[in-house]
């Protein structure tokens, strides 16, 4: 190669890893096309790293697939890109097209594979690469070892996983938050956290693992103490730690420590780079009742997405301010945005907030026939909640009737305490026997039904529930486990269940 084609593939080099958009991309395309360097697999392995960047990996298949020798420098390229933006079912196929054209694969062939079997969660797909790695000798590579432990860690196969981390000489902090990340996903937090104990050397992502598998597992307290802890060492939060810490502090009611991270996000930039940050915050003022400071979050913030929208018309839901969370609503469908399933939860419990049920209504059945959402359980509990509080409880009923889905307990419960409400007593003995048959040891509902034939003055009715009362004492001490079982296998009557018991 002369030495003004050198010069003229660095310069492609430099232009490729400084490209921030994909007007950039196609101009630096046409670039290396005048030059005729686009079947260079060197320029062209640079070139699907930068569409992989800009999430445009379709525009380097197009280019892949015009190349007429490529590499494995090009083929690992394109694996290592569908292994991380997806979709991950290419880089099997890609795989597939390399192997039959005889091209050896190496080991970072493999680390991809694996990445994409993770986040596959493909335990088959995955054990054959391993055992491929196995006999082509590759395990001893680091990067192969990591690919191995994401994959069972991935897949819930914790054992399998630390068979391979006890067998590593060397672990980077890389393996060891899979392997806290693992055990935690696999429900033994205990274990996670008796692992992250251990750990000589920590990064900002084991503290946020951690701290993020204690929130989940609700763990608040512990949480928030890890978090102070982080802080103690030197570590500074990043989105990932507000975005875990924000709720944590709503639900414990730390309303200083999230204010501190407020005041945090924004002199650290966070706040004005992130998204999601914006969103926690509003998400936690509004948990808090503080709908000012929401609103001014929510106002102030330089860019929002439905999430951002959500968070505000759920939060005024939630604090009873339905009208209001109506009329976001309205601003944000003149904005353009278009709402999702979430946004049609919160503006539902809008409307039954301010008991505007033809409102509801109407977007309700808007849901399908403007934006082609097909309505959930979520959305039905909405619209019953909304029937019910405004004394529609027939209407309910029928909603509940012709849903695709067979409703809960939950919608059972909302439907009852409308019966109760509004003294609708032919439809409270629906609700209840529905309860029975889906909770016969919740001894809710036989106070509540207790109460309405009480206030109904049927004394009769209130002595035939004394029995079912029983059978709540003997669920105490026998245990909910045997209860359940015995009713889920025998699908008893109340007096039936009570007698099973004894």
């Amino acid at each position: 190669m002369s030495r003004g084609c050198r010069e003229v593939e660095r310069g492609i080099f430099r232009l490729l890893h400084g490209c921030k958009s994909v007007t950039q991309l196609t101009q630096i395309h046409a670039h290396f096309l005048r030059h005729y360097l686009h079947q260079s697999n060197h320029i062209l392995a640079h070139f699907v790293s930068a569409c992989g960047s800009l999430n445009k990996l379709s525009y380097a298949n197009l280019v892949f697939e015009q190349t007429q020798n490529p590499n494995i420098l090009l083929f690992n390229s394109m694996i290592k890109g569908y292994s991380l933006c997806g979709p991950f079912q290419r880089s099997i196929h890609l795989f597939s097209i390399m192997k039959k054209r005889g091209i050896w694969a190496d080991e970072f062939t493999f680390a991809s594979l694996l990445k994409a079997c993770a986040s596959l969660c493909d335990l088959k797909l995955g054990r054959g690469v391993h055992t491929e790695i196995l006999i082509l000798g590759f395990e001893g590579f680091s990067s192969i070892r990591i690919g191995i432990i994401e994959l069972y860690t991935s897949c819930e196969r914790i054992e399998e996983a630390k068979r391979v981390f006890d067998e590593m000489s060397h672990r980077d902090v890389i393996v060891w938050n899979l392997m806290v990340h693992g055990y935690c996903r696999s429900g033994d937090v205990d274990m996670g956290f008796h692992l992250f104990r251990q750990m000589r050397e920590r990064s900002v992502v084991s503290w946020n693992a951690m701290i993020s598998c204690l929130a989940h597992s609700s763990r608040d307290s512990e949480a928030l103490e890890l978090f102070r802890e982080m802080q103690d060492t030197g570590f500074e939060p990043d989105e990932a730690t507000v975005i875990t810490m924000l709720p944590v502090c709503a639900r414990l009611g730390e309303v200083d420590v999230g204010r501190w991270i407020h005041s945090y996000a924004e002199s650290s930039g966070l706040y004005q780079d992130f998204i999601s940050v914006g969103n926690s915050l509003v998400d936690f003022y509004c948990k808090c009742g503080n709908l000012e400071a929401a609103f001014v979050i929510f106002k102030d913030m330089p860019r929002k997405n439905v999430i951002s929208w959500n968070a505000m018309i759920s939060g005024l839901a939630f604090n009873g301010k339905g009208e209001l969370g109506v009329g976001l609503f309205e601003e944000m469908m003149n904005e353009g945005v278009s709402p999702n399933d979430v946004t049609f939860v919160g503006i539902l419990a809008c409307c039954a907030h301010a008991g505007l049920v033809q409102r509801g209504q109407d977007l309700f059945a808007s849901m399908i026939s403007n934006h082609h959402i097909q309505p959930k359980l979520e959305h039905y509990g909405c619209m019953v909640d909304l029937l019910g509080r405004s004394g529609c409880v027939k209407e309910a009923h029928n909603l509940m009737q012709t849903m695709p889905m067979k409703p809960t307990a939950a919608l059972w419960g909302a439907l009852l305490s409308a019966c109760h409400t509004h003294g609708v007593m032919e439809l409270a003995e629906c609700a209840i026997t529905e309860l029975i048959s889906l909770e016969p040891w919740n001894s809710g509902n036989y106070v509540l039904l207790s109460n309405i034939y009480a206030e109904s003055g049927k004394w009769e009715e209130v002595e035939k529930i004394a029995k079912p009362k029983r059978c709540i004492a003997l669920i105490s001490k026998y245990g909910m486990k045997k209860a359940h079982r015995i009713h889920l296998d025998k699908r008893l009557c109340p007096e039936e269940f009570c007698a099973s018991l004894d």
